[in-house]
């Protein structure tokens, strides 16, 4: 009887203990990633090969998305705004919103989906095929070679990518705001820049710098920690979107309540 009822009790610690250890290895493996930036031998090709790869080659998809979210946003403030006689303030929250909180954030997550799952992948098939095993004979340390260039091209190019964002999505509120909603081009471009303020771009671009580390470090973690087979890759992949996609939102309100708190 005192078993059954302490089941439960023994499941619940059982799954907390496992949670705080996953923490804890995340957190050994990101100190030791950053720790090999300060150590030689640095693979300047794969860090250019990663830079690419995520940088250039994300850029279509975070500028899509940038594009119709921005138009969107204008489209609902509009309607919102209409209420209380507020149309006029439709360029400033576009760009304050898209510069300060969607930009970053659905770029990130669109950056989680594309790079997340296709380092986790790769590094997933790397591990199946003992070609990590490979590099280890070959007196090349795997997470200098393959974590620590795509960790750090990650962190580099999603605050780019993040300001490029900021800018196609004001460009499509504008648009909508001029062809559908009727505004004047000059005094649409004209609220935006006198309501838009440094300090909204560049945290905007410090978040886009923390959520590439999150996801490049997720992908990589996963994909070293993948199974064996398919399967095991396969769940490696899923678990780097879902980690570095849940980081990314969590990382967020972190930052904003230090950097926007009253």
């Amino acid at each position: 009887m005192t078993h059954t009822l302490t089941r439960p009790l023994a499941q619940l610690g059982a799954a907390a203990l496992s949670a705080l250890a996953s923490i804890g290895r995340v957190a050994l493996y990101a100190i030791e990633t950053v720790s090999h930036l300060f150590r030689p031998p640095f693979y300047g090709r794969e860090f250019l090969q990663a830079l690419i790869q995520i940088g250039w080659l994300s850029l279509p998809v975070v500028g899509l998305t940038a594009f119709f979210t921005g138009g969107a946003l204008a489209l609902q403030i509009y309607a919102g705004g209409a209420r209380f006689n507020a149309e006029a303030v439709v360029p400033s929250i576009v760009a304050i919103g898209m510069a300060r909180e969607l930009g970053p954030v659905l770029g990130g997550l669109m950056v989680a989906a594309r790079v997340a799952s296709s380092i986790a992948a790769e590094i997933g098939t790397m591990k199946v095929t003992e070609q990590i095993d490979a590099l280890v004979t070959l007196s090349t340390n795997p997470m200098k070679y393959l974590t620590l260039p795509r960790v750090l091209a990650a962190t580099l190019a999603l605050p780019v990518l993040i300001a490029v964002g900021d800018a196609i999505g004001i460009m499509g509120g504008w648009i909508v705001g001029v062809t559908r909603l009727d505004f004047n081009s000059a005094t649409y471009l004209k609220n935006t820049v006198d309501f838009l303020e440094p300090w909204d771009v560049t945290s905007g671009m410090i978040k886009g710098a923390v959520f590439g580390f999150l996801v490049a470090l997720m992908g990589c973690y996963h994909g070293m920690q993948s199974g064996r087979g398919a399967q095991g890759v396969g769940r490696a992949t899923k678990s780097a979107v879902v980690a570095a996609s849940v980081l990314i939102l969590a990382a967020n309100y972190l930052l904003t309540e230090l950097f926007f708190s009253a």
